[in-house]
């Protein structure tokens, strides 16, 4: 009954492009929009994109490799579900999951609760432009969703590279919009038609979705991106292409020696 009291509390709102905000308005439209879609958050990617969320996750995590500190930092950990695949798949691995949004770090509270792994996923609150962390502490930093929800993707990539150890691990996964001219008009229809009617039947906040889509449309191409993370430092730069293009894992490596 509350919940469908909630449900009847729309947010009625409309948030504009992209690419018309400046960086601030986009960090605080960004906090907004999360706090404001935690409940169904899980419900929704998974229904989104077929559960193939999941299976994206599952594969940056076979990729990531511990080999001195066995700790891992999950950047906009938002619902956690990256630090809890991990902790699943790598036993001996710690981790620190950090976000700026409470609304969704309280529902990954939850999760990790249910899961008993409380005890090695510490949830911190904090800014991915500027990491409460010492210098080469991690194996691996990542960030899965929510590059593309911050203006300064260079310095952000560069505070990771700065906490992971040499020759640890900076990986990024993130949606793509595709470049094939057929998939590209069926997947700009989904976006931005589909997509946010969908979320009208589940969300008090529908605008927030049409948000996600405009956000994935503006990410860099996977070219420019892993060129990005070269200009922040990084090497050895991989892309893996998910399910058609729709989603990409990147890598780099903090060099061996300083640069």
């Amino acid at each position: 009954m509350e919940e469908s009291l909630q449900m009847a509390k729309r947010i009625k709102k409309r948030y504009p492009p992209v690419h018309e905000m400046t960086p601030s308005e986009q960090v605080g439209l960004v906090r907004e929009v999360f706090a404001t879609i935690p409940r169904r958050y899980d419900f929704l990617n998974r229904v989104f994109s077929l559960r193939r969320d999941v299976a994206w996750r599952r594969f940056a995590v076979r990729k990531m490799r511990f080999f001195n500190t066995s700790r891992f930092l999950d950047v906009a950990t938002g619902t956690a579900d990256l630090a809890v695949e991990t902790v699943r798949r790598h036993p001996p691995v710690r981790v620190a999951a950090l976000d700026f949004v409470l609304e969704m770090m309280a529902v990954g509270r939850q999760k990790i609760r249910r899961k008993h792994m409380a005890d090695r996923i510490r949830l911190i609150q904090g800014d991915a432009l500027s990491l409460p962390f010492d210098d080469n502490v991690f194996d691996v930093a990542a960030i899965a969703f929510g590059i593309r929800n911050i203006p300064d993707r260079r310095r952000a990539l560069e505070e990771m590279k700065r906490v992971v150890v040499l020759g640890g691990q900076v990986m990024a996964l993130e949606m793509n919009f595709p470049r094939h001219p057929l998939f590209r008009r069926f997947y700009d229809l989904y976006l931005n038609r589909v997509l946010p009617r969908m979320a009208r039947l589940f969300s008090r906040n529908p605008a927030a979705y049409r948000y996600l889509g405009d956000s994935i449309k503006e990410f860099p191409s996977p070219d420019q991106f892993a060129r990005l993370m070269a200009e922040a430092g990084l090497t050895g730069i991989e892309k893996y292409s998910l399910t058609l293009g729709i989603t990409y894992l990147y890598i780099g490596v903090k060099p061996e020696t300083k640069s």
